[in-house]
């Protein structure tokens, strides 16, 4: 038998996987859609096994599941097409505060010493209209994610329905290959932690944010509180994203003072619910570092674009129980990519190493 020197395997491997990433990419329209339905089943999988717990049939509970979660996400689509038509009818409306305020800003600069030949150089650069197309086209492009309902829906009415034999699958699984169905078995257990976690406290900072606006009297505030309720799936830069707009809104309506308004108090809430509360709840339960989601964002959000943001977690999950859960040979590579936590308890798990017990290792056998 002919064995491949170790260099070139790794060579083969990391081409294997660039071939894998652009195929991918390109199908990106698919796999996102197909990813995201499959996530939703798993996070409310636990409800339709709650409904059969009661008496229920499984087509009753199923049925009644899939009607639950399409009413929500039409819902949600409704509220998103409503509010961004009333955003577009809205932000014309305000280019006579924008060109004021940028007349105050280049004043405040030329103060301070700036050239005109710098100024004009800004204010061309800060046009309105592409300040709209701007919000308009970040506000369109987190939309994508219900862009293509009908196949959305399809693919979680399907799911729904497989879902029920989930665990006659994978006890089938484990009976020839158990630690594929272990590394399975964790990823849906981490999985619908994640999503649960975060669907609350998105819901619950949403909604803070939504009764803030309103009462300071920003405009649309129901879209900046679903926005809010979005982008809490993305790690990190969801915050900014969801605190842009409301931010730019306040500021054409009731100036800076109104803008620091709103910007002190979104940090206030946000920071306390999502930074202090949320990950007391959430833990180390993915089992995942802190640096390995940040680059599993950027990652993801390069190869899906929206959907992969928001499904970063979730798919490192998935591409890590794949990689690394189902082979023991591996599973080393949990000190690296798993966070502190888990490292320490995997730690005290094993014991010390040899000689680490404040007793002297004893002399091997032999000379």
């Amino acid at each position: 038998m002919v064995v491949l020197p170790r260099t070139l395997v790794i060579l083969l491997e990391l081409a294997a996987a660039v071939v894998i990433v652009a195929g991918i990419q390109a199908a990106a329209w698919l796999v996102g859609p197909v990813f995201l339905a499959l996530v939703i089943v798993i996070t409310v999988h636990p409800v339709q096994a709650r409904l059969r717990g009661w008496g229920l049939p499984a087509w009753a509970s199923t049925t009644l599941l899939v009607l639950a979660v399409y009413g929500v996400l039409l819902v949600l689509a409704g509220v998103v097409v409503v509010s961004i038509a009333r955003l577009a009818t809205l932000l014309p409306s305000y280019a006579a505060e924008f060109s004021s305020l940028l007349g105050s800003v280049t004043a405040e600069l030329a103060r301070f010493g700036v050239g005109a030949d710098q100024l004009r150089a800004l204010a061309g650069t800060l046009d309105y209209g592409r300040l709209v197309g701007v919000v308009s086209g970040l506000l369109l492009g987190l939309t994508s994610l219900l862009g293509n309902l009908v196949f959305l829906l399809s693919l979680l009415l399907f799911l729904s329905i497989e879902a029920s034999g989930a665990a006659d699958r994978l006890a089938w699984i484990a009976r020839d290959r158990a630690p594929i169905a272990t590394a399975l078995t964790g990823f849906v257990g981490s999985t619908r932690r994640y999503m649960g976690v975060n669907t609350v406290f998105g819901l619950l900072t949403g909604l803070v944010d939504t009764v803030m606006l309103g009462l300071l009297g920003v405009p649309l505030a129901v879209l900046w509180g679903l926005l809010v309720f979005i982008t809490n799936y993305i790690p990190y830069v969801g915050f900014w994203i969801g605190l842009v707009p409301p931010v730019l809104l306040a500021l054409l309506t009731g100036g800076w003072q109104l803008a620091g308004i709103v910007l002190a108090l979104y940090t206030v809430v946000n920071f306390v619910l999502t930074s202090v509360i949320q990950p007391k709840y959430v833990g180390d339960a993915v089992g995942i570092s802190v640096s390995l989601t940040l680059v599993a964002l950027v990652f993801w959000g390069w190869v899906l674009g929206v959907i992969g943001a928001v499904l970063a977690v979730p798919l490192t999950l998935f591409a890590k129980s794949l990689l690394v859960d189902i082979d023991p040979k591996v599973r080393w590579t949990d000190a690296i990519l798993g966070s502190t936590t888990t490292a320490r308890l995997s730690a005290a798990a094993v014991g010390p190493p040899p000689g680490d017990d404040g007793r002297p290792t004893p002399p091997p056998d032999g000379p």
